[in-house]
C-alpha cells in the first residue's frame, strides 16, 4: 500500500532550501563550506519592525484569533503601500494577507486553475511555480530562455505556447532566478497581449525594490489598468524589509477571487501570525530607508559577482539587472575533465555536487529552475564570503 498520496509524492522538494540545508548540514559537522543557495537578504529585519514586533506580544487581541482575512488595518496599509509605490490603486478588500510569498502563489494558483488548464511560465522560473501549479490542477508550459534575451520573452514567444487551454501567464520582474528586468515597454506590450487574448496574469512583485543601474521596476496593472479583472499581484515583506522567517505575504486580485481565496484560507490557516502582522504593518507603513541601504549593497555585490563570475574559465554571466542573483551560463565546464581531480560533469547537476564536493562551494543547478546548463548564485551574502566562494571555483575550475 502506497503511503502518500500520488500527488504529494509527486511533488519535488525546494531545490533552493535543500542546497542551503545540505551547505549548512556540512557547516555543522565542520566543513568549511560557502553557500550561494540563499535567496534571502542578510541584513537583519529594521529595529523599528522588531520593536513593534515586541509590543505586540503584550497586546491581549494578538492573543487570540484574528480575521482570516488579516487585520484591516494592515489589509488597508498594504493598499495604500502599492499605490505609493508600484502605482496600482485597489480596495483594502482586495488584498489578502496570507502566510508568506509561497502561500500567495499557491492560493493564486489555486483559485483560477481548474484541472488541464495551462499556465505559461517562462524558464528560467522560480522553483515553487511549477509545483503549486501542478497541486491546483493545472498544467505548466515552460518558454525557454537564454543570456541573448537577456532571460526574457517577448509577445511572439507568448502566441507560439498559447493554446485553448492556456488560462494564466506568470510575470515576474525582477526575475528569480534570473536578475532580469523587463523595461516598462516590455511589460506594457506583454500586459496588452494578455489583455487582448483573455489570459488572467500572476505577477510577482517581491523584488520590486531592487533593481540596479538603469533598470527600472514597473507594474504590469499600472500600466495596463484594464487587466484588474484578470491580473493578481503576489508581494510580501521578505525581501524588501529583510523579514523572510516572518513569514507575511499577500496578493492582490479582483473582488470575487480575494473572497474565494479568504474562504479558502479560513479553513486551510486562519488568520497569519499576529506578532508577524503588527511587525509588517510597521514594515509597510515605515520608510523605505532600510532597503536603500541593502540596495547599495546588493549592487555593490553584483557588480563584484559579475567581473567574478566572467573571471573562472568555461564560464559566462550577464550582469543582473534585479534580484541578488546571478546567473552564468556553465556549460563550458560540461562534458570535460576538469578540477584537480579530473572530474567529467554530464550536467549542472552532476558540476554543482563536484564543486560542492571538492571545492566546497553549494550554488543552486539550474535544473531546478527549469534551464540545465546554467546556475543560480545569490549575492545575499557579506563580500567576503562571496569572495571567497567565487575564487575558490576559479582555483578548482583552473587546476
Amino acid at each position: 500500500m502506497k503511503r502518500t498520496s500520488a500527488l504529494l509524492a509527486s511533488i519535488a522538494e525546494s531545490a533552493t532550501l535543500a542546497v542551503d540545508a545540505k551547505a549548512k548540514a556540512l557547516k555543522a559537522q565542520g566543513e568549511d563550506v560557502i553557500g550561494f543557495g540563499a535567496g534571502e537578504p542578510d541584513f537583519p529585519t529594521p529595529a523599528y519592525v522588531v520593536e513593534a514586533a515586541t509590543e505586540a506580544c503584550a497586546v491581549p487581541r494578538n492573543h487570540k484569533y484574528t480575521p482570516a482575512a488579516g487585520w484591516p488595518e494592515l489589509r488597508q496599509a498594504i493598499a495604500e503601500k502599492t499605490k505609493r509605490d508600484s502605482g496600482v490603486e485597489c480596495r483594502d478588500s482586495q488584498v489578502l494577507v496570507t502566510n508568506g510569498g509561497k502561500h500567495a502563489v499557491f492560493t493564486a494558483f489555486a483559485a483560477i486553475c481548474d484541472p488541464g488548464d495551462e499556465v505559461i511560465i517562462p524558464a528560467p522560473y522560480w522553483t515553487t511555480y511549477p509545483e503549486a501549479i501542478t497541486l491546483a490542477g493545472g498544467v505548466p508550459v515552460e518558454i525557454a530562455t537564454d543570456e541573448s534575451t537577456d532571460f526574457k520573452v517577448t509577445v511572439a514567444d507568448l502566441d507560439k505556447a498559447l493554446t485553448k487551454k492556456t488560462k494564466a501567464l506568470v510575470f515576474v520582474s525582477p526575475s528569480n532566478p534570473s536578475g532580469a528586468v523587463y523595461t516598462p515597454e516590455e511589460v506594457e506590450a506583454i500586459g496588452r497581449w494578455a489583455l487582448d487574448k483573455g489570459v488572467w496574469v500572476i505577477t510577482d512583485e517581491i523584488y520590486e525594490h531592487l533593481t540596479y543601474g538603469d533598470a527600472e521596476f514597473a507594474s504590469i496593472l499600472a500600466l495596463v489598468p484594464e487587466l484588474a479583472d484578470q491580473c493578481i499581484i503576489l508581494n510580501g515583506v521578505a525581501k524588501t524589509y529583510s523579514m523572510t522567517g516572518w513569514r507575511v505575504g499577500w496578493m492582490i486580485g479582483p473582488p470575487d477571487v480575494i473572497k474565494a481565496c479568504v474562504n479558502y484560507q479560513s479553513h486551510t490557516t486562519s488568520n497569519v501570525c499576529n506578532v508577524a502582522q503588527a511587525a509588517a504593518l510597521a514594515a509597510v507603513t515605515g520608510d523605505l530607508s532600510a532597503v536603500a541601504q541593502m540596495r547599495e549593497a546588493f549592487d555593490r555585490r553584483g557588480t563584484t559577482m559579475h567581473r567574478m563570475l566572467n573571471e573562472i574559465p568555461g564560464v559566462t554571466a550577464i550582469s543582473p539587472q534585479g534580484a541578488f542573483y546571478c546567473y552564468p551560463n556553465m556549460t563550458g565546464l560540461l562534458g570535460k575533465p576538469v578540477g584537480p581531480n579530473g572530474t567529467v560533469s554530464t550536467n549542472t547537476l552532476e558540476l554543482a555536487a563536484a564543486i560542492l564536493d571538492e571545492a566546497k562551494v553549494a550554488f543552486v543547478p539550474g535544473e531546478a529552475f527549469g534551464t540545465p546548463g546554467y546556475a543560480r548564485f545569490s549575492f545575499a551574502m557579506s563580500d567576503k564570503d562571496m569572495e571567497e566562494g567565487l575564487r575558490r571555483i576559479k582555483e578548482w575550475a583552473s587546476a
